[in-house]
């Protein structure tokens, strides 16, 4: 409690002060109780002031591939003001994002009658046909068109005037350019930038604690909404790959970090284990110190698919009967060999192995993707007793829609972190190792590291398995990749794989190493990551002129170095 005194002080200060006062009190006073102190509540550059990172979107829209030469180039020059800055193409652009952009610049074109470039059309008709507000943006809109035609840069002016109508503050009126653009754009942009760096910056960000739990593990338990989740894989394909997006909140990860996820068992299977054996699925059952009801354990707690031959055995000894060691699932088993009563059944949830977590590299990065978890998860699929069997956590992830929620934590990964941004990265990740490589991609392309990367990606087919195609072409042409080297395994009579073209590409890979690049293998551990680790072996014995026992030796070196990361499974 207060005093009197410092009470009275408080109500006259609160009674006296304007609403953007009392706001800056209020992220002040929380930012205290997160900082735990005084002096770290400021900026140590500015006495007095908490200030915001700018984050700045600039989504483009073209027909001819001018507006994004435009985008592409301001991109570059924000990065080196070190703005968090991320280029959209309205092709791809989550129409939902726009409700929660800070700071949005549109690069557009004007096609035939005043019409949208088809990429941008989408995003066009969703600011026009939508009742959604926009009351915390700000925006400049660069319209590109040709002044010999009557609609000139008429889409720029559509766009300019709905965001305004939408409760939008334009920040730089709308630059209308017409063939010749370069020096109109930089002149525009540069006034932006100056009108973004001069925005307030001592209203702070209300801070708040993270919505997590902290379990027994010491392990904080976030909670993450699906945004997008997708099949990146086309028709044809022998499987199928999801792109997930969770909407997340003060999530601490960085590049390289994997999420811990429990999948649940399926309602169906467990009502019918429970029908099977007829017990109430509100019946409480002491487990490992706890008290559960039937249906918490059997849907949330306990591993009831995929038995492993231990767990078979133990049933079998419970039950009284002979049952050959494999691995089978608990309704099989109970309906093969059933059980006396619901007290045996009750000795038989004793034995059953709690559900592990699986672990998914996260593929976004916090730089490019604030607020938000990316996962590229593959449907395994795999056999048992001649049976087809899905994986239980592929399944569960993948079957989310949008707007389900599911639980989380994060695991670190210290040994697979990005290097200097000015080092160079090879990255190796064929299928879905490429989870990881997104994530430093597009936290290197977030930050403008200097530092060059060289991708190697392998899949079946380039038609149908292309995982972040797009994105991985536009990496390319902006300069974020240096080089991408592709194998696709199954376009051709004889199998190549990505560790046959790390041997075609062995002089270049030598000399990149030899520079100083970090080498980086994420995907299977066997055969590829065995035999990407010995063909570098070889490379280092062929172009560094070493015997096979110095090879070995340079390898180790790098790796004591930190020079050489993987993640494997």
């Amino acid at each position: 409690m207060l005093t009197a005194h410092k009470q009275k002080i408080l109500t006259e200060l609160i009674s006296s002060s304007q609403k953007d006062e009392l706001i800056w009190i209020n992220g002040y006073i929380s930012s205290l109780i997160i900082n735990g102190g005084y002096s770290s509540a400021f900026d140590q550059t500015e006495p007095n002031t908490i200030r915001n990172p700018i984050k700045i979107t600039i989504a483009y829209g073209t027909e001819t591939g001018n507006s994004k030469r435009v985008a592409t180039e301001l991109v570059l020059k924000a990065k080196k003001k070190k703005l968090l800055v991320k280029l959209a193409s309205l092709d791809q652009y989550r129409l939902t994002d726009i409700t929660k952009e800070e700071n949005l610049l549109v690069v557009i074109s004007t096609q035939g009658d005043g019409e949208p470039p088809i990429a941008a059309r989408k995003f066009y008709d969703h600011i026009h046909q939508n009742g959604f507000r926009l009351d915390n943006l700000k925006y400049s809109v660069l319209a590109l068109g040709d002044t010999s035609y009557p609609m000139f840069c008429k889409t720029g002016e559509d766009v300019d005037l709905q965001l305004q109508k939408l409760g939008g503050t334009c920040i730089v009126p709308i630059k209308k350019c017409d063939v010749d653009y370069e020096s109109d754009a930089a002149v525009w942009f540069d006034e932006v930038m100056l009108s973004i760096e001069e925005l307030p910056g001592t209203i702070p960000l209300v801070l708040q604690i993270p919505n997590s739990i902290e379990t027994k593990s010491n392990k904080k338990i976030y909670t993450g909404t699906v945004l997008v989740n997708i099949n990146l894989k086309d028709r044809g394909s022998n499987g199928e790959t999801h792109h997930l997006e969770l909407s997340t909140q003060y999530v601490d990860y960085l590049p390289g970090d994997s999420i811990g996820v429990v999948p649940e068992n399926s309602l169906e299977l467990v009502n019918m284990i429970m029908s099977k054996v007829g017990i109430p699925n509100e019946k409480i059952i002491h487990h490992k110190g706890n008290d559960y009801t039937v249906l918490e354990l059997l849907t949330k707690k306990l591993n009831i698919v995929y038995l492993h031959e231990r767990v078979v055995k133990k049933y079998a000894e419970i039950a009284k009967y002979e049952i050959p060691e494999t691995k089978m699932d608990l309704l099989s088993l109970l309906s093969l060999y059933p059980l006396k009563d619901t007290q045996q059944f009750i000795e038989i949830l004793q034995i059953l192995s709690t559900q592990a977590p699986r672990i998914y590299t996260i593929s976004s990065s916090p730089a490019a993707h604030d607020g938000e978890i990316h996962l590229t998860i593959e449907k395994d699929t795999f056999t048992i007793n001649q049976q087809l069997k899905i994986g239980l956590c592929s399944e569960y992830v993948n079957s989310f829609l949008i707007g389900d929620s599911f639980d989380f934590f994060i695991q670190k990964n210290k040994r697979f972190r990005l290097p200097a941004e000015n080092k160079d990265v090879l990255m190796i990740g064929p299928g879905t190792g490429i989870a990881a490589f997104r994530s430093f991609l597009s936290e290197r392309d977030a930050t403008g590291a200097s530092g060059k990367n060289w991708l190697f990606f392998g899949e079946e087919h380039f038609v149908s398995d292309f995982l972040y195609q797009t994105e991985i072409q536009d990496w390319f042409q902006k300069g974020v990749l240096n080089k991408v080297t592709l194998a696709f395994s199954k376009d051709q009579p004889e199998q190549i794989f990505a560790q046959d073209k790390i041997k075609i590409h062995g002089m270049e890979i030598y000399a990149w190493i030899k520079s100083g690049a970090y080498v980086y293998v994420c995907g299977e551990k066997a055969p590829m990551g065995v035999a990407v680790e010995n063909e570098l072996v070889s490379i280092f014995q062929q172009y560094g002129q070493l015997s096979l026992e110095d090879a070995k030796k340079y390898f180790n070196q790098m790796k004591d170095e930190g020079r050489y990361a993987k993640e494997l499974y």
